[in-house]
């Protein structure tokens, strides 16, 4: 089921989506060829520790967050993956791994990569391993406002996730 929380944020806003419900699946690739929605649509939250404060990471589910160019592009002195224990209890209302990129709901920044921008909407899991949500990806950063940079790999070289 929707995030209670998402779904009134966006009612709230007046934002257009569609939900998509799919076969439980755990990794952004299988969701995607579940879903029918190209890996380059669908976003994966990646949750990272930027000199100890937790961030979000959007990312396309075809590509992997670079570490080292992310830290670079915003003058951080460390960024790594948080580990679960880290960030688990900071999204009770979602299951692990499902968190939507919605830093502004769970007050932490987001940073979208720009090869996001090439599609004209995007598509996340919605708090579940089995509902994906599927909105503009005007709509997403007029509500969500994220840092927008290009801080991806399509092979796992320095990458995390």
């Amino acid at each position: 089921m929707l995030v209670n929380r998402l779904k009134q944020y966006l009612d709230n806003f007046g934002i257009r989506y569609v939900t998509i419900s799919h076969s439980m699946a755990y990794t952004a690739q299988g969701i995607a060829a579940l879903a029918h929605v190209p890996g380059r649509q669908l976003a994966k939250t990646v949750i990272v520790k930027i000199d100890g404060r937790l961030a979000m990471a959007v990312v396309p589910a075809s590509r992997h967050v670079n570490l080292s160019q992310l830290k670079d592009l915003i003058h951080a002195k460390n960024v790594e993956l948080a580990s679960e224990r880290e960030f688990k209890s900071l999204f009770p209302d979602c299951e692990t791994g499902a968190m939507p990129p919605f830093g502004n709901l769970y007050d932490m920044p987001v940073f979208a990569d720009e090869s996001l921008t090439h599609d004209t909407e995007i598509a996340f899991n919605a708090g579940s391993h089995r509902e994906l949500v599927r909105l503009s990806w005007e709509d997403y950063c007029k509500v969500v406002q994220p840092v927008v940079l290009s801080f991806t790999a399509s092979r796992m070289a320095d990458t995390a996730a």
